[in-house]
């Protein structure tokens, strides 16, 4: 039987999966815009300290503000609570916790009490799950309960390409992403990052938009952060180099992610990789892969590379290599497919299965002791991709980490920040304890 028969058979049952959500930005309210279109499920609750964003948010998808109510205390039949304390939610009649707060340390703390009152999680801050999505999933299968990427967002829909690939008997060469990209990205910041999107004027003055989080998306750690979920997922290890962000479209997927012993830019097959919407002019590539997911495959015989060539999937000039692309992500919009497939099959869209990748912070400009790092898509840092052994061996902070810390050391542009370099107070220590369990588990992986 599919979901949607499931989800139908739960709602004429009278017993619909119970959803909260915390955090009303962008990615919840898409998914809140679909949620009463959906049968056997309802959201019981919206947690954000911003109560008001929350309801404005329920307003701008016309929900009914007759259905709102101030407490969990308060719920009944139709109604949803918009609350401020996430805690709450902890001791309510709920099955699924969607998190989606984008904040990293917030999100292990939500993810960690969920777990503990044995609700099913969905990690939309992909943060969290780079920072110490390996050991939460260990504390959620331990608890019986799944930890689970979310549908819609770009890790999961990578990881769905893989699951096919491995499904159907062939081994994974690359997965990956599109993004836009251009030499200098690494080092923009918030004052200059609507240089670089295509927003109109009137978006980007209407609030919805956060800087910094736009400026993680261009600058690469957004995309190193996704890749290191997706491969801590999928047993996939990146180099040591970075993203490349390679330029190209969809028919050259193929032969660009491809291992440099044949002709592409992979330091090794079973990786992940990122390519450019822009040649390193700056010129728009037709047909790239800037909004969709993929995966490389390799032949397995000769059989196979004659099919690849007969078949529309953008072989490589060897017909040795082709690629599977999804040209979309839809993000909220289908995190309803993770919620389900948690509830009513009790399996994830994708979790860590041990830890490969890590994302590091990496100096955007000079800094001197003294100076404070502000985080991801901040002045200071941005994430680069790197093995978690590489990462663990040399004691590099992770860009979850780097929020708010002071440096002890001066760190020219270009290089990585390590843990002995900054001053970490007591605030971040739950992170940090999951984070040391993280870490514990790269031995474990890499034997």
């Amino acid at each position: 039987m599919n979901l949607h028969e499931l989800l139908k058979e739960r709602e004429a049952q009278g017993q619909p999966i119970r959803v909260g959500l915390i955090g009303s930005g962008r990615f919840g309210t898409m998914y809140l815009s679909q949620a009463r279109n959906i049968p056997g499920v309802r959201v019981l609750a919206i947690a954000d300290i911003n109560t008001a964003r929350a309801r404005e948010s329920l307003a701008r998808v016309g929900w009914p503000e007759d259905a709102i109510v101030d407490s969990v205390d308060d719920l009944t039949e139709g109604k949803t609570a918009v609350i401020a304390n996430a805690m709450d939610l902890f001791r309510t009649d709920i099955d699924v916790i969607v998190e989606a707060t984008g904040n990293p340390i917030v999100g292990i703390k939500h993810a960690l009490a969920a777990i503990d009152s044995g609700k099913h999680v969905m990690m939309v801050t992909v943060e969290a799950d780079a920072l110490a999505g390996p050991a939460l999933a260990k504390r959620a299968k331990d608890a019986g309960v799944v930890y689970s990427m979310a549908f819609g967002d770009q890790p999961a829909l990578i990881w769905e390409l893989v699951d096919w690939a491995r499904t159907s008997g062939f081994d994974v060469v690359c997965a990956g992403k599109g993004a836009k990209y251009l030499p200098g990205y690494n080092q923009m910041n918030p004052d200059n990052v609507w240089d670089h999107w295509e927003f109109s004027d009137e978006l980007k003055q209407s609030g919805q938009l956060n800087p910094y989080m736009h400026t993680s998306f261009r600058d690469g750690t957004k995309a190193a952060i996704e890749m290191a979920a997706v491969a801590n997922a999928a047993g996939l290890v990146p180099g040591d180099a970075g993203l490349s962000f390679t330029p190209g479209n969809l028919e050259e997927i193929a032969t660009v992610c491809r291992p440099e012993s044949a002709g592409g830019v992979l330091s090794h097959e079973g990786t992940v990789d990122v390519m450019s919407s822009y040649t390193r002019e700056g010129d728009w590539i037709p047909h790239n892969t800037q909004e969709g997911v993929f995966v490389v495959v390799k032949a397995t015989n000769d059989y196979v590379s004659e099919c690849f060539q007969e078949y529309p999937w953008h072989p490589d000039p060897t017909g040795q290599y082709a690629a599977l692309y999804r040209p979309y992500h839809y993000v909220g919009l289908e995190l309803n497919v993770s919620i389900a497939n948690a509830v009513l099959r009790g399996v994830a869209t994708g979790t860590a299965i041990g830890f490969t990748a890590d994302v590091v912070a990496t100096a955007k400009k000079d800094l001197a002791a003294g100076d404070t790092l502000d985080g991801e898509g901040g002045f200071a840092v941005y994430g680069k991709l790197v093995s978690a052994r590489t990462s663990v061996a040399e004691g590099y902070l992770p860009v979850a980490l780097a929020h708010h810390v002071p440096l002890k050391n001066d760190i020219k542009q270009g290089e990585s920040v390590r843990w002995d370099d900054v001053e970490v107070d007591d605030s971040l220590a739950q992170a940090i304890e999951l984070r040391r369990e993280t870490e514990a588990l790269a031995a474990a992986t890499a034997a």
